[in-house]
């Protein structure tokens, strides 16, 4: 039986939290969400090592993405990190400093987040090997 990876999903629009969480569930994905930079570092410290994955989005309030990753890759740097945003016209140097390890303007298309998804997953377990 192939793993069922636990994702934690950040982000302050509610509707893009919903949207993202239904889908990566119906794709067989375990999904925790949190709606600021704060809540998800409570989440993180309380479950962290169950997590696979994070997608945050980069500007929240509370604690910022950028914080966000920089926390989470201080703790477990092997974590793969997708940082999307809305926001700005250079992001990804932003998500990149704070060692993210993509970066998704949006809009994106939901099927291209699960290739990326499933793609960083691969190349994860690659080298645990």
């Amino acid at each position: 039986m192939k793993k069922k990876y636990k994702l934690l999903i950040i982000d302050d629009d509610e509707n893009i939290l919903a949207v993202l969480s239904k889908y990566l569930r119906g794709k067989k994905y375990a999904v925790a969400t949190a709606s600021n930079g704060l809540e998800a570092i409570k989440l993180f410290e309380s479950e962290g090592k169950d997590f696979d994955f994070i997608i945050t989005d980069l500007v929240m309030p509370y604690i910022t993405g950028v914080g966000v990753i920089s926390i989470v890759k201080q703790k477990r740097p092997e974590i793969p990190i997708i940082a999307i945003t809305g926001w700005g016209e250079h992001p990804e140097a932003l998500a990149t400093e704070s060692q993210a390890d993509l970066v998704l303007k949006k809009p994106f298309e939901l099927s291209e987040l699960d290739n990326l998804i499933s793609n960083l997953l691969s190349k994860n377990n690659n080298n645990d090997t």
